[in-house]
């Protein structure tokens, strides 16, 4: 999944994130999911990416990823 990032944004939006939620988590976790009978409006499986602090345990974000070629 991160292949397909582009390298600047992924780096200025974990800097973000480090600005924002260091103070309570030290670890940030990346996880992909695709989602079963998850189909969108062009009949492809959708695709999740989530950001997770290790030590709250809170989601600070999930979005759609874009679908794969």
């Amino acid at each position: 999944m991160l292949t397909r990032v582009d390298p600047p944004a992924l780096d200025r939006a974990l800097q973000g994130w480090n600005a924002q939620y260091a103070a309570a988590d030290e670890g940030l976790a990346i996880d992909g999911k695709t989602m079963c009978n998850a189909i969108d409006e062009e009949d492809r499986q959708t695709h999740i990416l989530s950001a997770l602090g290790h030590q709250t345990k809170t989601c600070c974000t999930q979005k759609k990823s874009p679908p794969c070629p």
